[in-house]
């Protein structure tokens, strides 16, 4: 199955519903084609706009889901389509539901030692029986082409179907395409979805996330961190898709 691609600003939206999406992913892993999947938000579109280097890599992977409610609504705006909310943090515990039942074999790249550990612990929980065959917490440095090399080989000698990828945006979208074509698996950014679902950070409420406002209570969470991010990322955003908007309404006249 090829899905569909619709251009929201500066990145490719794959397009489909939320159940043929994970069926795609499915069998991507089943495959173990090398490819990698980027599951993007707001800030990964504005990263991608004001470094085109960055948007060839997200348009590269082979799905591009549409992870933020403001991207779903965005292309029902623009297209029409009905599209649903792919996110990461219901992707990533699906995933692992469909691989425990289909015995698929699933590595972890990314994060602390802790953070591994406590995923360790609520996967042999929650989904008893998965094949979790290995996890690397790579150093926060620039790693060596020896370490690297090191890494590829114990990830391939795994025979991962999937490898879940937690380094941030955009630094896991950059270390996935780079791994195209050598490691033999279906690689997925999750980013912060991994310590949602280990308990780690606390998800927004459901209200909140069908209002498009999952990013602010992210926010009231790490303010420091992330108030600066998401005024300007949002704030663009919203500048850039009603210039589109516009410019797509006259072009209909």
């Amino acid at each position: 199955m090829i899905l569909s691609q619709e251009k929201l600003i500066s990145i490719n939206i794959s397009i489909g519903s939320y159940s043929t999406i994970l069926e795609e992913l499915k069998e991507l892993g089943a495959s173990r084609k090398s490819s990698y999947v980027c599951v993007a938000n707001v800030h990964m579109l504005i990263e991608a706009f004001t470094h085109p280097e960055f948007a060839n890599i997200v348009n590269a992977g082979h799905i591009v889901t549409p992870d933020g409610m403001p991207l779903a609504k965005g292309i029902q705006f623009l297209y029409g389509y009905k599209q649903d909310r792919v996110a990461g943090m219901d992707l990533l515990p699906d995933l692992l539901q469909i691989s425990k039942k289909a015995g698929l074999k699933v590595f972890f790249y990314g994060g602390t030692q802790n953070m591994l550990n406590k995923t360790q612990a609520f996967c042999e929980t929650e989904f008893p029986g998965l094949k979790l065959v290995g996890m690397i917490s790579p150093p926060f440095r620039e790693v060596s082409l020896i370490e690297e090399n090191e890494y590829i080989e114990k990830i391939n000698a795994s025979h991962a179907n999937f490898v879940f990828v937690a380094l941030g945006c955009p630094k896991q979208e950059k270390w996935m395409a780079s791994m195209k074509g050598k490691i033999n698996a279906c690689m997925i950014g999750i980013g912060g979805a991994l310590p949602v679902m280990i308990g780690m950070q606390k998800r927004a409420p459901s209200w909140m996330q069908k209002a498009s406002l999952e990013w602010l209570y992210r926010m009231v969470q790490e303010p420091k961190r992330l108030f600066k991010r998401y005024f300007y990322t949002n704030s663009l955003f919203l500048y850039l898709f009603l210039k589109e908007l516009l410019i797509t309404k006259f072009k209909k006249k």
